[in-house]
């Protein structure tokens, strides 16, 4: 199964699998006190042999939302930002 990224602010997405929200990942700002962090974190606390591909663990921290993309490996990255505007720009 392929992740899919659903952009909901500059900053956050739903981390969808098998058309469910599974997870979000999201960008912690740290305002000067070192580099922003990126989680990818699940919703629940399944069992460990439960989890989705590449979740060892509940909660992962990235440097980047490139390296989210990268660990997460086969993934569709949706703007819903953009989409919503376009659809609600264009019907007006």
């Amino acid at each position: 199964m392929t992740y899919a990224l659903h952009r909901l602010e500059p900053s956050s997405y739903d981390l969808v699998l098998g058309g469910a929200v599974v997870g979000s990942v999201v960008r912690e700002i740290r305002d000067g006190i070192g580099d922003d962090i990126w989680h990818a974190e699940l919703l629940d606390d399944p069992a460990p042999e439960k989890r989705p591909p590449s979740f060892s663990r509940i909660d992962h921290t990235f440097g980047s939302l490139q390296a989210v993309v990268a660990w997460l490996q086969q993934i569709k990255v949706t703007d819903n930002i953009r989409n919503f505007w376009a659809q609600t720009l264009g019907n007006n």
